[in-house]
């Protein structure tokens, strides 16, 4: 298994998340290699092409390599043909970015898609679920990590739940921490986290042999952007970390390469356990204290 759910806040490229969980995900394929943006949740044309060109000049640095770079733009005269155009290039591409903008305007466009191409509103939620079953990598960025979560951080509109039971907040700085606990109390059935600029969260699941769900997110953090004038937004480089509030007002603060693995019940209820790539054991999640398993394996296999 592998993460087939990236969510990310970033101020630019950074070359981490960018290279490493993105382009080298599209590239790995040995004759298919494409990569789809899509700024559908920014306004206007031009700022669907302005949103684009934040990455389209990234995105080139591989061509020479075979990476193949498409992009999408949102239309109110869109053809029904355009539309499936779309459609098939969101079912096969290696990767599809989901842009940033605002996330009602984006949920909105993508619902229109589907009813312009098939009739169907619901056509583009069930092709991400279609991603995710053949193990394909499907990221948000911005507005668009919100929008493959479980609700969305700020608007009280429907999502499209790819990353179950989870809340993101996006561009996160600790004069925000009061937020966090905010979203907590809104959304009990879900842990809520705080993505600075630049981290993110990835994420894989599956079933054990009981038929209990589990997911893992893997946290990751990137430092690699160092441009001095940019310094100011990269809170990652000023040691902000992945910022997590409990329900009884507890926190946990995550690092790159630290995971959070989740079982759900069939009948009820969830356990978690954190696991840090520098300790030999898990923590509970509920208690924060050690526990003696070591590896996720052990967990899965008694549940």
């Amino acid at each position: 298994m592998r993460p087939t759910e990236f969510v990310y806040s970033s101020h630019d490229r950074c070359e981490y998340i960018h290279r490493d969980w993105l382009v080298e995900r599209a590239l790995e394929h040995p004759h298919d290699k494409s990569l789809l943006y899509l700024p559908c949740s920014s306004g206007t044309r031009q700022s669907q092409e302005y949103s684009y060109g934040t990455f389209s000049w990234y995105l080139d640095r591989f061509r020479h390599y075979g990476l193949e770079p498409r992009t999408f733009y949102w239309d109110d005269n869109l053809r029904p043909e355009d539309a499936r155009l779309l459609f098939d290039w969101l079912r096969h591409s290696r990767v599809v970015i989901l842009g940033g903008g605002r996330i009602s305007l984006g949920m909105d466009r993508y619902r229109a898609l589907g009813e312009r191409a098939f009739g169907d509103p619901e056509t583009f939620v069930r092709t991400l679920w279609a991603r995710q079953a053949a193990g394909l990598l499907t990221a948000g960025f911005s507005a668009g990590a919100a929008q493959l979560c479980e609700h969305s951080c700020d608007e009280d509109i429907p999502t499209f739940g790819m990353v179950a039971k989870t809340v993101v907040t996006l561009h996160h700085e600790p004069a925000a921490r009061g937020h966090l606990d905010f979203l907590a109390h809104r959304h009990p059935d879900c842990l809520v986290f705080g993505l600075p600029n630049d981290s993110g969260l990835a994420i894989e699941r599956g079933f054990t042999q009981k038929g209990n769900y589990w997911q893992i997110i893997q946290f990751v953090i990137d430092c690699s952007w160092d441009r001095p004038e940019d310094a100011h937004h990269i809170k990652t480089r000023q040691g902000v970390q992945i910022e997590h509030r409990y329900l009884d007002g507890r926190e946990w603060r995550f690092n790159g390469g630290d995971i959070l693995l989740r079982v759900f019940y069939r009948g009820d209820g969830w356990e978690g356990w954190i696991k840090r790539p520098e300790v030999g054991v898990f923590h509970e999640y509920g208690t924060q204290r050690e526990c003696g398993y070591r590896c996720v394996e052990e967990i899965l296999g008694s549940r």
